[in-house]
């Protein structure tokens, strides 16, 4: 009788054959290209299996970036609210570095016009007080500025030292209440006052006759009467020129030409030497 299990090659002899299969198949697929067709198709077989071996990878990014915490949002949020701050920041000091190199220029081609020495000032302060038109340069006794001396930014006359310190001085604006300017027309020579209204953007000029020859947009010079401002600067132009006949002087008002309430960087004018 026949046995119903025939027994079979040894564990051995079956190892050896399939090493020795598996060294024949991997020479000839590192060595010919006699597997070049089932490389490419094994590579298209085992591509879907990388794709669903990544899925778990996928879900978890998509989840985290669905899912970020609101504390993570929030950071975030405020990192690039500071990143702007600080662009924005820089952009307006470049805006305003070009903007002060371009008045700064304009100082500098206002001085090459002037016979007068003058020496380049920076206001650093300004009174608190709103009647009272006073600011404060940066130059003193140090610096040779005397009291009397003119104050002119790049398109006037702005006003006269009125206190002297060793490193700092105090101007009194030719818009205050207190002061008085010797002018003249530049049009004709007629001189008149032109007198503080406590206003930065006017000027009056009291006791102009209703027959003198003023009329709107003549200039206003220094006359140099007086001594206390050298003859010919700029100080305002007439805006206004108003006769009554009932009255005996007209109403006359003028603008400043310098530019008052903005002007940084001025210039103080030596036209004679200090007084000791």
């Amino acid at each position: 009788m026949k046995p119903l299990f025939t027994k079979g090659p040894s564990p051995i002899v079956r190892i050896t054959v399939l090493v020795l299969v598996s060294v024949t198949i991997s020479l000839a697929y590192a060595l010919t290209d006699w597997l070049s067709p089932l490389k490419k198709r094994a590579i298209e077989i085992a591509e879907p299996f990388y794709r669903i071996s990544d899925i778990p990878d996928s879900i978890s990014g998509w989840l985290d970036d669905r899912f970020m915490s609101g504390e993570s949002l929030a950071q975030e949020n405020k990192a690039l609210r500071t990143e702007v701050l600080v662009l924005k920041r820089e952009l307006l000091l470049n805006a305003s570095l070009a903007a002060e190199n371009i008045r700064l220029r304009r100082l500098l081609n206002s001085a090459n016009t002037l016979d007068d020495r003058v020496l380049i000032a920076e206001l650093i302060g300004v009174s608190p007080d709103p009647s009272v038109h006073q600011v404060i340069v940066n130059r003193g006794s140090e610096d040779g500025v005397y009291k009397g001396q003119a104050l002119l930014d790049a398109q006037g006359l702005m006003g006269q030292v009125v206190e002297v310190g060793k490193t700092s001085s105090k101007v009194l604006l030719i818009t205050d209440i207190m002061h008085e300017l010797p002018v003249q027309i530049n049009r004709n020579g007629v001189r008149l006052i032109a007198a503080g209204m406590g206003d930065l953007y006017r000027l009056r000029l009291p006791h102009v006759a209703n027959t003198m020859d003023v009329v709107v947009g003549d200039m206003l010079v220094s006359s140099g009467l007086g001594q206390r401002f050298p003859v010919g600067y700029p100080v305002a132009e007439v805006t206004q020129v108003t006769v009554d006949p009932a009255k005996r002087f007209a109403t006359v008002t003028a603008r400043p030409m310098a530019e008052m309430n903005r002007s940084r960087h001025v210039l103080l004018v030596f036209d004679r030497p200090p007084s000791s």
